[in-house]
């Protein structure tokens, strides 16, 4: 076992850990304490707020203290939260739970990207999308292991939700176990001047400073927010499209089960592709194809075309994240890149909390088409933004 494989075996356990831990349990268990429709929506959205807070922060700590003391740090927490579960009596107890079970995602996701940036340089695309397929393996089987674990333990008082989140303390810990078998990364050699060796290790303000001043990596993160954003009105208002359509919860599960299959088969593919073709022609067609696909979304009225709008969206994602991290570790100082993976984690996180709530406030005003619509006006403008800003700063650069 490899590093990278051991990492992306602890990828898979944690965001199978973390992912059963709210699908389909959290909006049932939120509900069996007695909490509203607000109120889920509220305790969902937690974790998603403290990666918006400590993205950043634990990245900047991984170049600073280690990746390796940071992934431990972030193993402990997915070994402990599910555990807290068990013991919830009101709602505001998931509330504090959640915040602290978020820690866990906020501090392993940019980690480990950064991880895999100081490993690889000329296969950084492909390898990081290997990564990605990893955890989407764990998150793509959680909600039917979860379901099968609460199908279980119904009608049995005296499980209620307690067999599930075992379970999801097994995977967390698990994951924690895994994390103690991966080495100090050693980078390996490469032929940029620029990282052969790692500059002094300055203040996080100067580090922030540096990565905001940074327009091409600002632009980077800004495409990946529109794709957040728009998978964010996808995975919330596609279920209520499909119920509006006559669709089945089965045909439903199709839909969206095929999308994340795609986007797990093709980024690895399409990473390697980046590494030899280049990242910015990809990030900027996959913006505008993803803008494509969320306005095929918004008129397909049929199973048919809902599976295969569905799909092509998966492809674009792929298309567009298998080369936007990787571009970003490319734009990056060695020694920096956890400060910016972090960065990327916060901004990333934004558009994948406000993604929903917009599209609310326009699925209420104007319909779900709008909502749809409103998700493929972004992407494309994101998409322009960053076609016609990058080659302004080529040009400059030139």
């Amino acid at each position: 076992m490899t590093p990278f494989k051991i990492l992306c075996t602890v990828g898979l356990f944690a965001v199978l850990s973390s992912t059963i831990s709210k699908n389909p349990a959290l909006p049932l268990l939120v509900t069996h304490l007695g909490g509203s429709q607000m109120g889920v929506g509220f305790i969902a959205g937690i974790s998603a707020f403290t990666g918006i807070l400590f993205s950043f922060p634990a990245g900047v700590l991984s170049d600073r203290l280690g990746r390796r003391r940071m992934l431990m740090i972030s193993g402990l927490v997915f070994a402990t939260a599910p555990f807290l579960y068990l013991g919830a009596t009101q709602v505001w107890h998931l509330a504090l739970i959640r915040f602290y079970h978020g820690f866990a995602t906020a501090i392993f996701g940019p980690v480990a990207m950064a991880v895999v940036a100081d490993l690889y340089s000329q296969s950084r695309g492909e390898k990081m999308g290997w990564f990605s397929t990893a955890t989407l393996l764990g998150r793509f089987s959680a909600p039917a292991l979860g379901g099968a674990v609460l199908a279980f333990s119904a009608g049995r008082e005296s499980l209620n939700f307690n067999a599930l989140y075992l379970v999801c303390g097994v995977a967390g810990v698990i994951a924690l176990g895994a994390m103690c078998f991966i080495p100090r990364p050693v980078p390996v050699p490469t032929p940029k001047a620029a990282e052969r060796q790692s500059p002094p290790k300055g203040h996080w303000r100067r580090d922030l400073v540096e990565l905001l001043s940074n327009r091409a990596i600002l632009l980077t993160c800004l495409v990946e927010a529109a794709i957040l954003f728009a998978y964010g009105i996808f995975e919330t208002f596609l279920p209520l499209r499909g119920i509006n359509v006559g669709l089945s919860a089965w045909e439903i599960g199709v839909c969206i089960s095929s999308q994340i299959i795609t986007i797990a088969i093709s980024k690895p593919v399409l990473g390697g592709f980046s590494d030899r073709h280049g990242r910015p022609p990809q990030i900027i067609w996959g913006a505008l194809l993803a803008g494509g696909c969320m306005v095929l979304l918004a008129v397909s009225f049929s199973f048919a075309a809902l599976l295969g709008a569905s799909i092509l969206l998966g492809l674009s994602v792929a298309v567009v994240t298998s080369a936007s991290a990787a571009h970003i570790a490319d734009l990056s100082r060695c020694g920096q890149y956890g400060s910016a993976m972090g960065m990327l984690g916060s901004i990333m996180d934004i558009g994948h909390t406000t993604g929903p709530v917009l599209g609310g406030i326009l699925a209420v005003t104007i319909g779900l088409t709008g909502a749809f619509m409103g998700g493929a006006v972004v992407l494309i403008l994101a998409g322009v933004i960053f076609m016609v800003a990058h080659g302004w700063i080529t040009s400059n650069e030139c």
